[in-house]
């Protein structure tokens, strides 16, 4: 039986060997389309993961940071430090805006961090270049996926910034990578209007009839005065003591604060469960397309390979070869290539996966899955092939 489906093989290996690499082409952008569902889930834990929280201290009844806008009060943070069981807290922006480098646009999650350094949460963990931020304006650290280099001035906003620090694998849940940039710098970039847009804010101000009433003479003032500073962040990493619970120090502070607050394990079911759902559907929709597809790619192949063999079958038949024999060779020849199938579509996601804009992560598990499904298609692919190998007559052995 093996020598049967062997023979075989060889006798047309040319059109076998083609047909597993389209094949395996078709598994490869399978794998990629997994990899990329993974690297998404990856993103989001690396996120959380790098910013060095226990707790994220948001706006009340909101999804923030990163699923939903939150603006809080910036001195929030004060009264969060000095709850029981809070280690550290500090205030930290996120803004997703395209950064000005030279002349090209790079899409960026830009985040402010307090005055602190390594360890601080918001702060970077970890630098493969450069220094950490020293100064309270204009500096950034960058993460390498950008194209940042030491001494390169990044425009944010009105605002220029030189690159004093590069990191690595810092980046949104969007995979998008993350510049870090001073508190204040941040404050004003993602709050405070442009000049312009100020200018025509106070115009409205003082021609309103309403400021004329007496009793409020310097209403204007004060409304121009609030436009040149911006006390709000948008949120607050709070860092637990080793001996608390994160979820009875999130009690607290949701009781006395009146806050919304989210542990580790809330956050990420945010992120994954909420904030990238659309695209795992999407993806899991794909992977099904692509799942039939290679079915039919299979099926096809097999069942033409096996009629362009009815006169060899006819003669097995006629020697007395069993059906099951018969029905084995095919079943052999359909995993055999998909089991070529399989390694040349690991091949190719494999040197393949650097080259996508987002992060591929392929895992193990996901290949022995793949493995698993492939074998399982080819089973079921080649049952029509051998219905037809069945029907067979034996009289066409020696039939004109």
């Amino acid at each position: 039986m093996i020598n049967l489906a062997a023979r075989d093989i060889l006798h047309a290996w040319g059109k076998f060997v083609f047909t597993g690499i389209g094949l395996g082409l078709l598994i490869g952008v399978t794998l990629i389309m997994a990899g990329v569902y993974r690297g998404m889930v990856d993103d989001a834990k690396v996120l959380l993961d790098n910013s060095g929280a226990d707790l994220w201290v948001v706006q009340k009844d909101t999804l923030g940071p990163y699923a939903e806008s939150s603006s809080i009060y910036d001195d929030a943070w004060r009264g969060i430090r000095a709850m029981p069981g809070v280690a550290q807290a500090v205030n930290v922006t996120y803004l997703t805006m395209q950064v000005r480098r030279g002349e090209e646009d790079v899409r960026c999650m830009v985040s402010g961090i307090a005055v602190g350094g390594p360890g601080t949460p918001g702060w970077p963990p970890w630098l493969v270049a450069g220094r950490h931020l020293t100064r309270g304006h204009y500096e950034a650290v960058a993460d390498i996926a950008t194209g940042c280099r030491i001494g390169d001035r990044l425009r944010i906003r009105r605002n220029h910034y030189t690159v004093v620090g590069l990191t690595r694998r810092m980046v949104s849940s969007n995979g998008d990578p993350m510049v870090f940039i001073p508190l204040k710098d941040a404050q004003e970039a993602q709050f405070l209007k442009d000049n312009d847009a100020i200018r025509q804010q106070r115009r409205r101000t003082a021609e309103n009839p309403i400021y004329d009433r007496p009793g409020i003479p310097n209403l204007v003032d004060e409304v121009i005065a609030a436009q040149s500073f911006n006390p709000f962040v948008n949120a607050v990493l709070v860092q637990i003591d080793p001996n608390s619970h994160p979820e009875e120090v999130a009690d607290k502070i949701r009781r006395w604060k009146r806050l919304t607050v989210y542990t580790r394990a809330q956050m990420e079911n945010i992120l994954v469960g909420k904030l990238i759902a659309t695209s795992a559907r999407q993806i899991g929709m794909f992977l099904v397309i692509l799942a039939v597809v290679s079915a039919a790619i299979v099926a096809f192949i097999i069942y033409t390979l096996t009629l362009g063999k009815i006169r060899e079958i006819a003669v097995l038949k006629l020697i007395g070869t069993r059906n099951t024999t018969i029905a084995a060779m095919i079943l052999q020849q359909a995993v055999t290539l998909g089991l070529i199938g399989f390694v040349v579509g690991r091949i190719a996601a494999t040197f393949g996966a650097p080259y996508f804009p987002k992060h591929v992560l392929l895992v193990p598990r996901d290949s022995f899955a793949g493995l698993l499904a492939v074998i399982l298609i080819c089973i079921l692919s080649s049952i029509v092939a051998i219905r037809a190998a069945l029907k067979v007559d034996p009289a066409e052995a020696v039939g004109g």
